[in-house]
């Protein structure tokens, strides 16, 4: 056998070979299981920096809201006897009712109902479809709180679009009086608006550069205009490089200059 052409065939065999484990089509997808962990974006922030800064920032605040239900204790059953013909005169002191002094008073005898107004982008990517899929997050964590529920984002959308009024303008105490009769005919009223906010601030170092996200949450009490504000941050670092990690984060504080 010619020995140059068995060693084409052998290339030509090995190519195909090559071929078909690789595959034809440009791009291949697989199931991720429950314990895999998110891809890093290597351009932009993905999964992997959304959804721990929606978890981190939702727990933060509803964990500072007002409990719209106290708790039941054996030791101070009086409490809610106290508390109960407190709010029936229309009038909720903590020291008088028997709550815990420096717990604001509950805004409501049963789940206080959220209004997710929607996410203001303000950082210097575009959220794309993520957009969506932070609002839908933010929402259904807030719906499976026990002292919480959300108002259907349907029923939002339906009450901006009759009284004609844009998000930022509920500030206003007679904006917030129209919204919430809209609503109120809705059947659904409303106790807190929800707005949240995302920025981002980008530090830049020859061809490497660290980008630091933040999800604001701002929860506003309907009746008093009084607000929370919770935020969570993470860091992102972006690379031409691997190598690049190292040299900016390494063991030596190499990103001081």
């Amino acid at each position: 056998m010619n020995k140059p052409h068995h060693l084409r065939r052998l290339s030509v065999i090995f190519l195909l070979t090559c071929g078909s484990l690789i595959g034809c089509a440009s791009q291949y997808g697989h199931i991720l299981a429950e314990q895999d962990k998110n891809l890093v974006g290597s351009h932009a922030a993905g999964a992997a920096t959304w959804n721990p800064l929606v978890d981190a920032s939702v727990a933060q605040l509803l964990g500072r809201c007002p409990p719209a239900v106290q708790p039941a204790t054996f030791t101070n059953a009086s409490t809610f006897t106290n508390a109960a013909s407190a709010l029936e005169d229309g009038v909720f002191n903590s020291a008088t009712a028997g709550l815990t002094p420096g717990i604001a008073a509950p805004l409501a005898t049963g789940p206080a109902s959220v209004c997710f107004i929607g996410i203001e982008n303000k950082s210097a990517e575009e959220l794309g479809d993520f957009k969506d899929q932070l609002y839908e997050r933010i929402d259904t964590q807030i719906n499976s709180a026990e002292t919480f529920r959300a108002i259907s984002r349907r029923m939002v959308d339906a009450a901006l679009l009759e009284t004609r009024l844009r998000p930022d303008a509920l500030f206003l105490p007679a904006n917030r009086a129209a919204f919430a009769a809209a609503l109120g005919r809705q059947g659904a009223p409303v106790d807190y608006l929800l707005y949240a906010t995302v920025t981002s601030g980008t530090t830049d170092r020859n061809k490497s550069s660290q980008r630091d996200y933040e999800l604001t949450l701002e929860m506003v009490n309907m009746h008093t205009g009084e607000f929370l504000k919770e935020s969570a941050k993470i860091r992102k670092g972006y690379s031409k490089n691997r190598a690049s990690k190292w040299w900016n984060y390494g063991w030596f504080d190499q990103g001081d200059g």
